[in-house]
């Protein structure tokens, strides 16, 4: 399982983005909390379509969880599209993990596609 958190920087003491489409960063992590990379994200700026850019580029990374402030209609409808669960959220990077593994561990996380706030 691969877990992409929406973040306004590169570091892992960072805030999670309010808007996921346009967030500047992503950390991926797997499902232990251990870090994998960071990926700039290339619709962080410019015209529409950034939810579905973003919801792409993500699941061809192979993510199955995504975490970021507020998920705009758009963006939902894309992420739904490709099988991906996501989790809306504030705080910083490394406290949103957790609560998503915990939360992970408490659900089947075969169940995707539906907007949960821990």
């Amino acid at each position: 399982m691969r877990i992409a958190i929406a973040s306004v920087s590169r570091e892992e003491p960072a805030e999670i983005s309010p808007r996921p489409g346009r967030a500047r960063f992503y950390l991926l992590y797997d499902e232990t909390g251990g870090f994998l990379e960071v990926i700039a994200n290339p619709f962080s700026r410019g015209g529409g379509g950034a939810g579905f850019g973003v919801a792409k580029m993500l699941a061809d990374k192979g993510v199955e969880i995504v975490v970021g402030g507020q998920f705009g209609e758009n963006m939902e409808g894309a992420l739904r599209e490709r099988g991906l669960k996501y989790y809306e959220m504030t705080g910083n990077v490394r406290d949103g993990l957790r609560r998503v593994i915990e939360q992970a561990g408490r659900e089947d996380v075969r169940d995707k596609g539906g907007v949960t706030s821990i």
